[in-house]
Order: structure tokens, then sequence, then C-alpha cells
């Protein structure tokens, strides 16, 4: 099937349920695999803006306090929410190669394997008694004699974290920190099945994408993935502006989208290798500005990246900003302007 820019894009909008749906915070993650979590704050608002009407940041929140989602570093050395048994998934096909990838950084950090061994004997001891504040983990492996300063810390909770020792979980009392907790769950008992998954989920989604768009976001062989791909019943090969891509179900456009507003670091930029069916060069440029690798929340009309925006968090941070990149009608304008201003989500 030959799809057009504006058919691929109305579907995506369906794929990532921006345009609604009746799911709870962990079934949304739960159905996407993972979803982009180096900035916590604008995951949580990823989340909310895929669950249910009136699905709130503390309810994301609490889905996090119960175990049903977690954060860590299942792949490509970012952080992502997922569920604990898509992390355990994950890792299991990641973990090796993101050890590698990462290998040169650990050596320059000094960071031995008799280091790294002895950081994982004090954490996973203090684990086993209770979860630990970010702080409070950097501090017991200073009083154990390893230097964790300059970035040391952080590798080495990385790099444990990435082996499955531990992940963050629950949110502490000011609801603004996650925890570190010992990861229990176990790696998949099938892995070809649980592989087949996490492509179904990811194309489920996000699609249509392309072969090097789950490439990219998984960063595994593409001999691999398209195996687990073949073993993927309902997957539906399309053809987007004459290039191949893939979906899951039998392809339909909805109706235009309209407005809709996404965060920062969202899924709808960062889940793509290749973001020019959303976003002009000029407008990938504003997202982010300088290649600073920081992504501004930005601005969907029918699913076209248009601007950028930022919400009013008090008064005195003054009224909610949008920086229209692309020409839009004054009414555009207007609705743009209506959405950012009743932004719900902090």
């Amino acid at each position: 099937m030959e799809l057009t820019a504006e058919r691929a894009r109305r579907m995506r909008v369906r794929s990532h349920v921006l345009d609604g749906s009746d799911l709870e915070p962990a079934a949304v993650v739960q159905r996407a695999i993972a979803l982009q979590g180096q900035d916590l704050p604008a995951v949580l608002r990823a989340i909310a803006i895929r669950s249910r009407p009136g699905t709130t940041v503390a309810e994301v929140r609490a889905a996090f306090d119960t175990g049903a989602l977690v954060r860590s570093w299942p792949m490509r050395g970012t952080l992502f929410a997922t569920t604990p048994e898509h992390l355990a998934a994950l890792l299991h096909f990641t973990s090796e190669r993101t050890h590698r990838a990462a290998a040169r950084r650990r050596e320059q950090l000094g960071l031995t394997d008799e280091v790294v061994a002895r950081a994982r004997d004090v954490l996973a001891e203090a684990l086993a008694a209770h979860p630990l504040r970010r702080a409070e983990a950097l501090d017991l492996l200073i009083e154990a004699g390893i230097d964790a300063v300059g970035g040391r810390g952080y590798h080495l909770l990385m790099h444990l974290c990435v082996d499955g020792l531990a992940h963050w979980g629950p949110f502490d009392d000011t609801g603004t920190e996650q925890l570190l907790v010992r990861s229990t769950t176990a790696a998949p008992a099938d892995p070809d099945a649980a592989l087949a998954a996490v492509v179904r989920g990811y194309i489920a989604a996000r699609g249509p994408v392309s072969e090097t768009d789950l490439a990219w976001w998984t960063k595994l062989p593409r001999a691999a993935l398209r195996r687990a791909a073949e073993a993927i019943e309902d997957l539906v090969e399309v053809r987007v502006e004459g290039s191949p891509a893939w979906v899951v179900g039998e392809p339909h456009a909805p109706e235009p989208s309209g407005v809709i507003l996404v965060p920062g670091f969202d899924e709808w930029i960062l889940g793509y290798a290749d973001r020019s069916l959303v976003a002009s060069p000029a407008m990938l440029d504003a997202i982010v500005p300088g290649g600073n690798g920081v992504f501004r929340p930005a601005v969907l009309v029918d699913g076209v990246a248009v601007g950028t925006w930022r919400a009013s968090r008090s008064a005195r941070s003054g009224p909610p900003a949008v920086e229209l990149i692309e020409r839009v009608p004054a009414g555009v304008r207007r609705a743009i302007e209506k959405a950012v201003a009743a932004w719900p989500h902090g």
C-alpha cells in the first residue's frame, strides 16, 4: 500500500495514541515498550498525554510507586521509562552492546573490573535493605573507598543498572526524585518471542516506521530484527512516499488531528532515525537549538511540527510562550495559544 506523507503522519498520531486513548499510564508504556526518559518531568507528561482523558502527572508517578513502571538504561546508554518485564527483555539483548560502547569511557574514568565489582557488592547489600536516593548511593560508594565524583558515580550506577542489578523506581516524599531499587525480574524464557514482542510494540506504537528507524531505536543487528519481524502475524508492509515501512494491522488514516502539544524529548521526534516526515530542517533546529541534545516541547498541527512552546509554571515565570517556525493561518495560531494556555500537566 502506498501512503502519502499526510496519511502516514495521521497514522502515526493514532499509533502514538496522541488523539486519545482509554489506557492507564502503565498500559501506555506496556504498549509502547519504552518511552525516552532522560528528562524525568518530560516523560511523565509524555505518558500522561497518551493515557485516558484527565490523567494527571501524579497518577503517572503512582504507577512508578507501585512498581508497574520503572526507569533505566535499556538501550543506547539512554534513560527510558518502561515496565519491569520490558526492561529485563531489552537488557537481555542490549546490555553487552551498551557495555562495549561505553568501554572507552569506563577506561578513561578509571573504572576497572575490580572497581565495578566492588561497587556492585556495596550497592547490592544496601539495596537488599531499602531503596536509595542517588546521593545516598554515591555516598555509600565513597565510604567504601570508591571514587564516585567527576562522573564516575553516575557511570557506575548506569553500568550496574545495565547489568540488571537495579533500576529507578518509586518516588521519594517530594515526588521529584526516583529511588534506586533492586531489579528482580528475570530475563525472558523465550528470547525469540521476547524480541518479536519488542519489535511489534515499537511498530504498533509508532508506525509507519522503517527498518532503519527500528534498528536505530534498538541498536540491534538488522538481521535479528528482520527475523523477529517475520514472526509478527499482523505486520503489514507499506510504502511512505515510495520508501518501505511497516505498520501493525490494517492501515487506515484517521481524520486530521488538529493541534497537539508534546513535551520535550517526546517519542514523536525521538522515536525515529529519520524525522523528516514530521519536521523540516528549520523546525528540527528549533527543537534542538544549536544541536545541544536538549529537545524542546513541540507544537504539532495535523502531525507536522510547526513550533516550540513553554507552559507557564507560575505567575512569576511569565505567560505561556509559543515560538512558531512554520507559517500557520491565524485561526490555527489562536488554537495553538489556547492549547498552550490550557496545558494541564504543569
